[in-house]
């Protein structure tokens, strides 16, 4: 058994085909091929039922899985020590965000990033939040912006920025006659949402049940982009946080009067990491943009 066969197997086991895993590992499908042979004949158990047309994990491969990641992530971890004793503001970090933030944080953040750590390469991944917390626990990233509330034992924290959600309606709606939105108005509505898994859907619809307001139940949108184009079409209307909000012809973006509803944003990283100092860093960086 080898570190090598151990990348190649977790490699399969995510991708479930050969060439793409090679491809991700950088060897050769022969090379993947030998060495998993080889993993299995170590172990004395077939970690993958395969055919021409499929490849499944089987359940010993499953439990052995979990143990070969935390091997893996603990290698990782090892190089990254030894890299960052020589210099913690060097190197790669392999920041995330999820899809309804990604698009609007990244580039605001990014270039004074590059600027206040020169020697830093960023790595840059959009995911929706369970994809993130998933990621972080297998090392795969080594931070993530994610929206409160959220409690994991194993990750630390640091708050970025709150922002409000203002409603976006179609310029046509007898509601656009107004400077604000009220809750009572909006009431008398239906809120085109995101589809599940998405956590500003989980938002929404926590600001929904509070205040008595329906959801548009005909239509899910797979993208804050698509909510956008429905909006304008005039099909409904739906909250857009304030970082996304593009001026259009055809939708008016109105701020709430009285309770608003908004998001918080944190920087998640896990306690274990050794770029935990550098990473309160970043977050303190991108806290001071935002309020600029």
């Amino acid at each position: 058994m080898n570190l090598r066969s151990l990348e190649y197997f977790a490699a399969v086991a995510k991708e479930l085909h050969f060439n793409r895993a090679a491809n991700k590992c950088g060897g050769s499908q022969p090379a993947l091929s030998i060495q998993l042979k080889k993993l299995e004949d170590d172990l004395g158990v077939k970690l993958f039922e395969r055919n021409n047309k499929r490849i499944i994990i089987t359940p010993a491969g499953e439990e052995i899985l979990s143990r070969t990641q935390r091997v893996l992530q603990e290698v990782n971890e090892i190089k990254a020590i030894a890299h960052n004793l020589n210099d913690p503001y060097s190197g790669e970090l392999k920041l995330g965000a999820f899809p309804t933030l990604s698009p609007f944080i990244f580039p605001r953040i990014i270039p004074d990033l590059r600027v206040n750590y020169p020697q830093m390469k960023f790595f840059l991944y959009e995911e929706k939040t369970a994809d993130l917390l998933t990621m972080l626990d297998e090392g795969s990233i080594d931070a993530a912006f994610i929206a409160l509330p959220h409690k994991d034992n194993l990750l630390e924290s640091d708050f970025v920025f709150k922002e409000d959600f203002l409603l976006a309606a179609p310029v046509s709606h007898s509601i656009c006659e107004r400077t604000k939105a009220s809750i009572a108005t909006v009431q008398q509505e239906s809120l085109l949402l995101l589809a599940e898994g998405h956590c500003l859907r989980d938002q929404a619809l926590d600001f929904c049940s509070q205040n008595s307001i329906s959801e548009h139940f005909d239509f899910k949108a797979s993208s804050l982009e698509t909510l956008r184009q429905m909006v304008a079409a005039g099909v409904g209307m739906t909250l857009i946080p304030e970082c996304a909000i593009q001026e259009s012809k055809d939708i008016k973006y109105l701020p709430f009067s009285g309770k608003t509803p908004s998001r918080q944003i944190a920087l998640f990283w896990r306690k274990t990491s050794i770029r935990a100092d550098v990473l309160r860093e970043i977050a303190d960086d991108v806290r001071r943009m935002w309020m600029s």
